[in-house]
């Protein structure tokens, strides 16, 4: 039993060359991946998301004197401020058949798009410079009179998309009443 302990011990063999050469490979290609990425500046094009907690509600009842207004209200209850102009509203019917685009302070070419309007805090956006959702603030998008995209006792998707970082920010259904 002793000998076999010493010579265990003594025993003069190293990794097998090929495993040594794998090793090699492997680090050189890893080293390589990591020295490419911040070469190219593949890791600086992606940025943060902010950071907020939102909720989407519907406004209707907001325009009671105003016959016929369907609404929905976007309002920041916390967290980072959010420029408009980095953002993207899709409200969409549950068929998803239909919707509603406003992206980067304009609505996006769709069928109806110009019968509707977004205000930041009672402004329109459309007027604004440098639109930002902040604690406190809310969207609201309202049908002007000849949007149909938006009816009474309907479900709606609603979500806020900011698009440097291609992130969700908000994501919920909401029912006018």
């Amino acid at each position: 039993m002793k000998q076999k302990i010493k010579s265990i011990l003594e025993e003069d063999r190293g990794v097998s060359p090929v495993i040594g050469v794998i090793l090699m490979v492997a680090i050189t290609v890893i080293l390589a991946a990591v020295i490419g990425t911040f070469v190219l500046g593949l890791g600086d094009s992606l940025q943060q998301a902010p950071q907020a907690t939102l909720n989407a509600e519907d406004a209707s009842d907001d325009f009671e004197n105003t016959s016929g207004t369907d609404a929905f209200e976007i309002s920041q209850n916390g967290g980072d401020s959010i420029a408009l102009n980095d953002v993207r509203v899709v409200i969409e019917n549950t068929s998803g058949t239909e919707s509603l685009r406003f992206s980067q302070g304009n609505w996006e070419e769709a069928e109806d798009n110009t019968n509707y309007n977004a205000t930041l805090n009672g402004d329109n956006i459309e007027n604004l410079d440098s639109p930002t959702l902040e604690v406190g603030d809310s969207l609201t998008v309202t049908a002007k009179g000849g949007g149909t995209l938006l009816n009474s006792d309907s479900t709606y998707r609603i979500r806020l998309i900011h698009i440097p970082s291609d992130s969700i920010l908000l994501d919920t259904e909401v029912t006018l009443r």
